[in-house]
């Protein structure tokens, strides 16, 4: 009876956790569509000098550059200069990392960039490192939620988009196998409640940080996140 009550005890508890990152991962959708409407033309800031660290947010599919904007408040208040522009919710991961290269041409020699990427724009950040030539200027890279082993309905979704996200494709593959040749820093953010893309997710280079209870789109605006991803940009000196 002892273990039988430990474990419903037990599943109570899953099921409470459960319910609360369903709920906090509601309202990050809701927060999300109000953001959409934002950022919907490429933002780069003109007095970027040598030296300044700059973080290129990449969102994902059927996002907008928007989505970015509790994060990039968090930034530029510690004097970090942040880029964001938008694409199609069709693109994929070569066609967003195109982007990259061409926001990357605008910006000063000796600039510090950062690229952080959210789901989609998490798989770009990487394919442009390993796969664009070298730049220099790239310190980093940090994909949140970025779907390296797929992404669960990745078929649903338009275009390359969903062509590339699902399991086993040829640019996940591709993406697993360069992945050490780059030499550029990455860092992985996972959420344990993501529906769209397993905690277990790995990626063969680089740190991983698994945070607990926090959906897909919850990671966008949860406070551990933010602080992480503002400390690698911040203090990577």
């Amino acid at each position: 009876m002892m273990a039988i009550s430990a474990e419903k005890a037990l599943n109570r508890t899953d099921n409470v956790r459960f319910i609360r990152a369903a709920t906090r991962e509601a309202r990050a959708l809701f927060r999300l569509a109000t953001l959409l409407p934002l950022d919907l033309d490429r933002s780069v800031p003109l007095d970027i000098r040598a030296g300044d660290d700059v973080a290129v947010l990449v969102h994902g599919s059927l996002a907008t550059g928007g989505a970015w904007r509790p994060l990039r408040r968090k930034l530029e208040a510690k004097n970090a200069f942040v880029v964001t522009f938008t694409y199609g919710p069709g693109a994929g991961v070569r066609d967003v990392a195109a982007e990259i290269a061409a926001i990357l041409g605008g910006l000063p020699e000796g600039a510090r960039v950062h690229l952080v990427g959210h789901s989609l724009g998490g798989l770009a950040v990487r394919w442009f490192v390993q796969e664009f030539p070298h730049d220099a200027r790239v310190v980093q890279t940090i994909s949140v939620a970025a779907p390296f082993a797929g992404a669960r309905g990745a078929w649903l979704l338009p275009g390359p988009a969903g062509r590339d996200m699902q399991r086993g494709s040829e640019t996940l593959r591709r993406l697993a196998e360069t992945a050490g040749l780059a030499g550029v820093p990455h860092l992985s953010i996972f959420g344990s409640a993501d529906t769209a893309v397993s905690a277990d997710t790995t990626f063969p280079v680089g740190d991983r940080l698994v945070v607990a209870d926090v959906g897909h789109n919850t990671l966008l605006f949860d406070d551990a996140v933010v602080a992480r991803v503002v400390q690698s940009v911040t203090t990577r000196r």
